[in-house]
This record gives structure tokens, sequence and C-alpha cells, in this order.
């Protein structure tokens, strides 16, 4: 059984992706973004350590949601267990998106040695990527807190490996 270090949780949102969505935010960020919305999940430590089958069990439980957002700290740094929750969640036919301070060049170059990142890349069907920056901060961005992030296609993005990014708006 696959576990998560999960720093919270927030069951119905409109605010991190495309439509009603159960938002699960992990524990632990390597980037520690000045300004940063959640900086309770920056250390490694602490969080609620839950398997992914009762995590899918309450998603399940509540037939408006489009899908499931992974948001943090940094869901990279738990790529397989997240891998594996999305497969279930897709497999239920319900979409994923990820939110990631690094940028999709980089998990590109890091699912090289690591097939979790790209399996969870693959699953999923939006990337947010890019640190937050406070000096781009804004209010009037869909789903992103600063403009240097990129709302990412990834079914297109993926077609061709990744040399030409389709992003949103």
């Amino acid at each position: 059984m696959s576990k998560l270090n999960v720093a919270g949780v927030v069951p119905e949102s409109i605010t991190d992706g495309e439509g009603i969505r159960y938002v699960l935010f992990v524990q632990g960020c390597p980037h520690h973004c000045p300004g940063c919305h959640n900086p309770e999940t920056h250390s490694f430590e602490g969080g609620t350590e839950t398997d992914i089958e009762d995590i899918y069990r309450e998603f399940k439980k509540n037939p408006l949601l489009s899908g499931i957002t992974f948001s943090g700290g940094e869901p990279f740094c738990q790529s397989g267990p997240l891998a594996d929750l999305g497969e279930m969640v897709v497999g239920g036919g319900k979409n994923v998106t990820v939110f990631s301070g690094y940028t999709i060049e980089q998990l590109l170059e890091m699912g090289k040695k690591n097939p979790d990142i790209m399996r969870l890349l693959n699953i999923a069907d939006v990337l947010i990527d890019g640190r937050f920056v406070l000096a781009e901060k804004s209010l009037t961005l869909r789903f992103r807190g600063s403009r240097n992030q990129r709302m990412i296609d990834l079914k297109k993005t993926l077609k061709d490996g990744g040399k030409t990014i389709y992003t949103f708006e």
C-alpha cells in the first residue's frame, strides 16, 4: 500500500484548477519561495502519513468533483505515490492537475533518472510550473500566483517529448 506525507486537504476548491477539485497538499518542499502561500508545507518533517487508498476513497465520495489537484509542498518530491493515486483518479474518469516549483524543462530532465516523475507527468492533464516569484505576483491570473508560472497542457506537450510547450491562455 503506497503512502503519502500529507500536509492537508481541501475537499472542494474552485481556485486550484478547472472545475470543482479535491486538493491534496503534500508535505515537504525544497524551493522555499519567498512569499509562498503555504510555508507550513516546506519542512519535510511533519505532515500525516496517509494511505493513497484512503485518500482515493474520500475523493470518490463526492460525485461533483472534476478531478484532483496535487499541490504542496512540492508534489514531485513524492512522485511515486502521487502517480499511483493519479492512476486511480484517471481510472475513475476524473482528471489531475499538478502544481510544481520546478519547470517542465527541469522535470523532463529529472524524469530521465526518476521514472516516477515521468509517470506523474504522463498521468496529469495540467501542470502549473515554476517557482512563485513575489515580484511577479498577480491576483488576476487563473490558478497561478505569479506571472512567470505557466499553465501547461501536458497531453499536448508530452506528445512530442516536450519539444513544444503548450500552455492554456
